[in-house]
């Protein structure tokens, strides 16, 4: 017997006047699974996640969660589906974490211990610290155990490292590891594509308001040509001859300042053509290695053609 999705969106429209922020939009969230929304900004992942949330109905289109009408279906939602804003929006700014915590927690049937949960995310220090003093990284600590304490089958995080130092970030990556361990359904929006590629079991691109591409990450970096060279030397070097002579299957670009990538086919031939195009120009290769191509690869050559 399957098990039904968390989520479906099926041909979602949503519109603000002339602007088309989500245009026929399908996307299946399974249960237990971490899913991963990425797009540019104006892409459509909020709109989105806040119709799926219920806090925007659609022009066109059906969206189910765990069954059910978001909307119509809220009150029957609320307590099965946790959801973190950025920074803890939508909490209350002058109560501390812990006075929070507990009074969500008094809202749920079989909540998360309060204390175990602060002291998990770090936050035993400012457990009486009224929100509106909290830092930014400290805030959306808060907001994401508020998504938690309730124990949903569903959550909703966004953006949940965004401002978080590299301690806490992994602590909140073991977090959401655990979470689906525990067979909660994660609906993950993040403009850290390393994060997705970590976390994610699915990951869903969109630009536009429309589907780029989605799968899980080893397939969205795997298959023909998705190999790679890297490479540095001086910046902005001309590769208009480079170019030239490799295949034209080949996208060869300066991804940072002095920081160069081959994509394509990599084979024997395009290492020498590579090389020999080095030592024609007088180019010392440094650090040359072969790899596969990383999701963030695969999402910047997405969306600039989507943009294009």
């Amino acid at each position: 017997m399957s098990v039904p999705p968390a989520v479906e969106v099926d041909g979602l429209v949503k519109r603000y006047g002339t602007t088309t922020a989500v245009d026929g939009l399908s996307v299946r969230v399974d249960s237990g699974a971490v899913t991963a929304l990425l797009g540019p900004n104006g892409a459509g992942k909020t709109t989105t996640v806040e119709t799926c949330e219920g806090f925007r109905e659609p022009d066109t289109g059906r969206v189910r969660v765990l069954g059910l009408d978001p909307r119509r279906d809220s009150a029957e939602l609320r307590p099965r589906v946790g959801v973190m804003l950025q920074e803890g929006a939508g909490l209350y700014p002058g109560a501390g974490a812990r006075e929070l915590l507990t009074h969500l927690g008094r809202l749920h049937r079989h909540p998360l211990d309060v204390d175990r949960l602060v002291e998990r995310l770090g936050l035993g220090g400012t457990g009486r610290t009224p929100l509106r003093r909290l830092s930014g990284g400290q805030r959306q600590r808060v907001a994401l155990a508020a998504a938690l304490v309730g124990r949903p089958e569903l959550v909703f995080l966004d953006e949940p490292t965004a401002g978080l130092d590299p301690h806490a970030r992994h602590s909140t990556w073991d977090l959401i590891g655990e979470l689906r361990g525990d067979g909660v359904s994660v609906v993950l929006t993040t403009h850290l594509i390393d994060e997705a590629e970590q976390l994610a079991d699915h990951v869903v691109i969109i630009d536009h308001g429309r589907l780029v591409t989605e799968g899980s990450p080893e397939e969205l970096t795997s298959g023909p040509g998705d190999d790679v060279i890297s490479f540095g030397g001086p910046p902005r070097l001309d590769l208009s001859t480079l170019r030239a002579a490799l295949p034209e299957s080949a996208d060869v670009r300066e991804v940072t300042p002095g920081s160069y990538q081959v994509a394509g086919v990599v084979d024997p031939h395009l290492l020498a053509t590579l090389t020999s195009w080095c030592a024609t120009n007088d180019i010392l290769a440094e650090g040359l290695q072969v790899g596969r191509r990383s999701l963030e690869d695969v999402y910047l050559e997405l969306t600039r053609r989507s943009a294009r």
